[in-house]
């Protein structure tokens, strides 16, 4: 969490400050504009170390910035190479605003060609910068943010933070109106804990049915890499592979490098990850999100996944989602392969993400703990679809202080297959995710996140002892109990049996105490 780093949490405060003082006080609209800017700097990035590694290996590549660009609405023509980062900054302050807005923004825009999801989703957007000054203000801090990210990335050992997404998180932060109507963020050790749960492998079809900034899809991008580096390093009978891995912060695997980003694996991704929102905006975020981090042509589309135009049923193998918790959509709306009596997207969305995995299909998501036990019907009859039309694997209940600074609702994630048979389901019960529980979520030691990983993969030789922090549960009993799946209804709490000392015996205790204090105030006052 960069929030950690004091250096970057106070450039991205500044940088949030410049904008809402030059006179863009509308929170999403800040984001946004940030993101196209620190996209334009990390496109640039990307395609200098893509030009330096062909030119070292001697491969042909042609880069996004060769050539000329008809400007539109004109008969103008620039170099391509004019619109990058690393020269436009160089201009004078006036002329690069104009330049920005007139011709790097639209070329930004086009830039996967007509026919792709980005230039769909950016069909409608708009380049906002009221004077030239806030243009070099913001550039000069990102410059001194992308810097202190890569120090901070190489003395930490750790990979190219998820810029945007932290961006994000932390501008949220900022203001009263974060999470309204349960759109906010999920923390990156969640998603890493989650992907480690699912472990999704190259070339399964991958999907997160509310994506927001595409931390799901970037997480499981990420696993997926790391497990290309381990399996190679497990074959290899050099060693170097093995040092290719480290623990990361949370205490989970990670690779240093993405050497196995191959051009054959990056269509695999490209071709296996599926994103969808109703929000435009979250929609343009994750597109740049994955393509900040390698991904060319990421499939993230502006769809209601709730609504009767959505037809993905049956289509993937893999889905990690956090949908929204706290809302209503209308019942006319509702898509027919939705059968629940309810209007509630808490409920839908479980059913929706069910209804999109294919048979032996496995999701990871997460649901307000309500879920877990409420009694009306709708509660009931999603549980029992759980247990009675997929296996149930896991539920691990989560503490209220996991989505600070957002939202203090208890949650809890669901780990099910599709179509298998539920026999007994593993519960536990987190009580430390690595960081404090206030709204600043410090790093600190405790932290079950690791355990959880190495438990439930080893959970089949667990015993039934309800005592602890994690236990089985036959099917029949969560039945009985109305399929209620609330982890304080199994638990057995232990109470320890305290012994006090007999009356007599305190109150001797206490005047023995009076006597002394008696007696030391006589020799006290005998020095006076």
């Amino acid at each position: 969490m960069l929030q950690n780093n004091s250096t970057i949490k106070s450039l991205i405060d500044k940088l949030w400050n410049n904008f809402w003082s030059g006179g863009i006080s509308n929170p999403l609209t800040a984001i946004e504009q940030i993101t196209y800017l620190i996209f334009m700097k990390r496109l640039d990035d990307l395609e200098t170390k893509r030009e330096r590694d062909a030119d070292f290996t001697g491969e042909k590549y042609t880069s996004r910035f060769s050539g000329n660009y008809k400007v539109p609405g004109s008969t103008e023509e620039v170099e391509k190479n004019e619109l990058r980062w690393s020269n436009f900054k160089r201009r004078p302050a006036d002329e690069m605003l104009l330049h920005v807005q007139t011709k790097v923004f639209p070329f930004l825009k086009d830039l996967n060609g007509e026919t792709s999801a980005f230039t769909k989703s950016m069909a409608n957007a708009v380049f906002i910068m009221p004077k030239a000054s806030l243009l070099v203000e913001a550039i000069n801090i990102i410059e001194q943010l992308f810097k202190e990210i890569e120090k901070d990335a190489s003395e930490g050992g750790h990979a190219f933070q998820d810029i945007q997404g932290d961006v994000y998180e932390m501008l949220l932060s900022e203001i009263a109106t974060s999470g309204k109507n349960g759109q906010f963020r999920t923390p990156r050790h969640i998603i890493k804990l989650m992907t480690e749960l699912v472990e999704p492998q190259l070339g399964q079809k991958i999907a997160d049915p509310a994506c927001g900034t595409g931390g799901f899809l970037l997480g499981a991008y990420q696993y997926m890499l790391t497990d290309l580096v381990r399996k190679n390093a497990s074959t290899s009978l050099s060693t170097g592979d093995k040092g290719k891995l480290i623990k990361d912060e949370d205490g989970f695997e990670r690779a240093t490098m993405s050497a196995f980003l191959t051009e054959e694996v990056k269509q695999i991704l490209e071709q296996s990850m599926f994103g969808f929102d109703i929000d435009t905006t979250m929609v343009r975020l994750g597109l740049m999100n994955l393509m900040m981090h390698g991904i060319d042509e990421p499939r993230i589309d502006y769809k209601d996944t709730l609504s009767k135009s959505f037809n993905e049923d049956a289509q993937y193998d893999i889905i990690m989602a956090n949908p929204p918790f706290t809302g209503n959509i209308d019942k006319g709306d509702i898509n027919a392969s939705l059968k629940l009596p309810t209007t509630k997207t808490e409920l839908l969305f479980v059913e929706r993400i069910f209804t999109m995995l294919k048979m032996g299909g496995t999701s990871a998501v997460i649901v307000p703990q309500g879920v877990l036990f409420g009694s009306g019907n709708a509660f009931v009859t999603l549980r029992k679809m759980l247990i009675e039309k997929a296996e149930l694997k896991a539920v691990i209940a989560m503490p209220s202080g996991v989505f600070k600074p957002y939202a203090g609702v208890s949650t809890a994630i669901l780990i099910f297959t599709k179509g298998g048979e539920t026999g007994k389901v593993w519960f536990y019960d987190m009580q430390a995710d690595g960081y404090t529980f206030d709204d600043k979520r410090n790093k600190i030691e405790a932290s079950d996140l690791p355990d959880i990983v190495v438990q439930y993969k080893n959970r089949l030789n667990h015993d039934s002892d309800r005592s602890g922090k994690y236990f089985f549960v036959p099917k029949a009993e969560i039945i009985v109990n109305e399929y209620d799946l609330s982890i304080s209804k199994y638990k057995e709490e232990v109470y320890n049996e305290v012994v006090y000392e007999k009356p007599e015996v305190i109150f001797g205790k206490l005047e023995n105490l009076e006597r002394g204090i008696e007696n030391g105030l006589k020799e006290i006052k005998g020095l006076l």
